[in-house]
């Protein structure tokens, strides 16, 4: 099962919200992050409401707090462990920020699952602020408005399966909800598997042009529909990966 890398998005993926503004609500700054947000990107839209949250007396512990509430559904536990269990290569890439999805994973007991998180680095400082920057990859094609300025998730999906050249040929799945998911979807081959949130911006995209998707496309409304959607795609690559080892043996 190594030989299958699931990749996932976090906010309305993994979880039922977007993280970071579930704690600009709870934490009583969605006025102010309603006046900016017309004015700044997204990534320097967050470091700033951390400023904001803390120069207002909230702390770390009071972020802690509203993440450790941050809804999921059951099923994409089950799915996370069950997809680590059976051997799965399990990735996140995520525009939110590491500090925010780390402490998510944590409380969940995930964080084992996942090989590697590319997400927007964070870190608490000296005063106790939490500071978000930018992951910095911004090469999407010339004209390409889809991907966020300090994000291509599309050249993050490219440099996993190129480091992992040396290792075979290796089968993705990839779970998005969100606009951000539609470049790494066009760059999945003919046996990927692409998993987009039904009814969400990445399925629409893809809908209006399912021809340009060499993937499989294989929708889900909710947790108990992504779980057995991912578990028999893994358990479909399993049978077909077994098969093709069978044939060349038998060939040889």
């Amino acid at each position: 099962m190594d030989r299958i890398v699931v990749v996932f998005d976090f906010d309305k993926t993994i979880i039922e919200c977007d993280c970071e503004n579930l704690v600009v609500d709870e934490l009583g700054a969605t006025d102010l992050f309603n006046q900016l947000l017309p004015t700044m990107t997204w990534n320097s839209l967050m470091n700033r409401m951390m400023k904001e949250l803390h120069e207002q007396g909230k702390t770390i512990e009071d972020i802690v707090e509203v993440l450790k509430q941050t809804p999921i559904h059951p099923r994409v536990v089950a799915a996370i462990k069950a997809a680590h269990a059976l051997g799965c290569d399990l990735r996140i890439v995520s525009d939110a920020n590491a500090f925010f999805i780390e402490t998510i994973l944590e409380h969940l007991g995930l964080m084992e699952c996942f090989t590697e998180i590319y997400t927007n680095p964070s870190f608490v400082d000296e005063e106790g602020r939490l500071r978000i920057f930018p992951f910095h990859v911004n090469k999407c094609p010339l004209g390409w408005n889809l991907c966020p300025p300090n994000m291509c998730k599309g050249l993050i999906l490219e440099r996993i399966r190129a480091s992992m050249a040396a290792e075979g040929n290796k089968r993705f799945i990839y779970l998005g909800d969100g606009v951000g998911d539609y470049c790494p979807s066009l760059k999945l081959k003919g046996r990927d598997f692409v998993m987009p949130r039904k009814n969400f911006p990445v399925w629409e995209l893809i809908s209006k042009n399912p021809q340009l998707i060499k993937a499989n496309i294989q929708a889900w409304t909710d947790g108990e529909e992504l779980e057995k959607t991912l578990l028999s795609l893994i358990d479909t690559i399993f049978i077909e990966e077994n098969a093709s080892l069978i044939i060349t043996r038998f060939d040889n």
